[in-house]
């Protein structure tokens, strides 16, 4: 579909094609096959969120086949332009994470599809909490602490993260944009290496998930300096803030459900309030629990008002940081 038709399709221009094909479209689904797209490997976390949580659940809602297509490779980007081509139908569903509202920028001169104008957004699925983590033996206990330490030292102190352009990167250069100080990047290829890494000392500090940093505070291998969290969460007052020292900073960890543009808004609602009701079963919240993920559910308009803010705050770190990839 050209871009004019596609936009003319959105604005509502075509009333005889909303009128028609719409609600025929909608009135069937889900009938048939739905296939649900991840950017992730089978076992990593999007596997999880995409396999368990999104398609079993729907699934067994619908009664419908609801299969899991991993589609591996350049951030996710592969993933999300087989959705951003598929028919605006229903039938492909994209699970994504920060890695979408980072590669419109990171990415912009090889990303294939329109981030903002090929996608219609459903639903925020989970947010994950981020946590500042150090080496047990680095001279600072505090964020305030870390900034007063690696101010006169730049480049002395170093942060891991998974990838180069990843999301724990970007938060590392948030804070330096906004501390004014300068944190060297290490990144790895891959969280369980930065993590290696971390706990032998061999790099200072980390952004990471909570769930994966507590277990080795517990330990007494690591020591969480702080959240990243923009505003205190309820359930997690014993942890400061990296806000509470540099105000505005607000880094979260996301997945969400899109789909193609275009599609008709009842097969988005339905799919909305059906994987909403699906995540609140008790058995599904003691595993989201277990991986430190805090259900969302968001309205479409919700969703797609987070994913512009995102997409804004990551851009002006990227280009304030002059940030590039190969």
């Amino acid at each position: 579909m050209k871009h004019r038709e596609r936009f003319t399709f959105i604005a509502g221009l075509c009333v005889f094609a909303l009128g028609a094909a719409g609600p025929a479209v909608a009135q069937d689904y889900p009938k048939g096959v739905v296939n649900v797209l991840v950017g992730g490997p089978p076992g990593g976390p999007g596997d999880f969120v995409a396999r368990q949580v999104v398609a079993r659940q729907l699934q067994e809602a619908w009664g419908q086949p609801v299969l899991t297509l991993n589609q591996v490779g350049a951030g996710g980007m592969i993933a999300a332009n087989t959705v951003a081509k598929s028919a605006p139908d229903g039938r492909h569903i994209l699970v994504d994470t920060t890695s979408f509202v980072i590669n419109p920028t990171l990415h912009a001169a090889t990303i294939a599809f329109d981030t903002l104008g090929d996608f219609a957004f459903v639903t925020q699925l989970f947010s994950q909490h981020v946590v500042l983590v150090a080496h047990p033996a680095v001279p600072y206990n505090t964020v305030a602490e870390l900034i007063a330490y690696a101010k006169p030292r730049p480049g002395k102190v170093t942060y891991a993260s998974p990838l180069l352009g990843s999301a724990s990167h970007l938060a590392g250069e948030m804070l330096n944009i906004d501390a004014g100080i300068r944190i060297m990047h290490v990144p790895y290829n891959g969280s369980a290496p930065a993590t290696l890494d971390l706990v032998a000392g061999r790099v200072d500090t980390m952004f990471n998930a909570l769930a994966a940093a507590k277990a080795l505070a517990d330990q007494g291998k690591l020591k969480i300096l702080a959240l990243t969290d923009g505003t205190r969460p309820a359930d997690l007052k014993e942890y400061p803030l990296i806000a509470d020292t540099v105000p505005g900073f607000n880094v979260t960890s996301f997945f969400g459900l899109m789909v193609r543009a275009g599609t008709p808004r009842p097969i988005i609602d339905r799919i909305q309030r059906d994987i909403v009701k699906a995540m609140n079963k008790p058995d599904i919240k003691a595993q989201l629990d277990k991986f430190g993920m805090k259900i969302v559910g968001s309205s479409p308009e919700q969703f797609d008002a987070f994913v512009r803010a995102e997409v804004a705050k990551w851009a002006k770190v990227i280009k304030a940081g002059n940030i590039k990839v190969n």
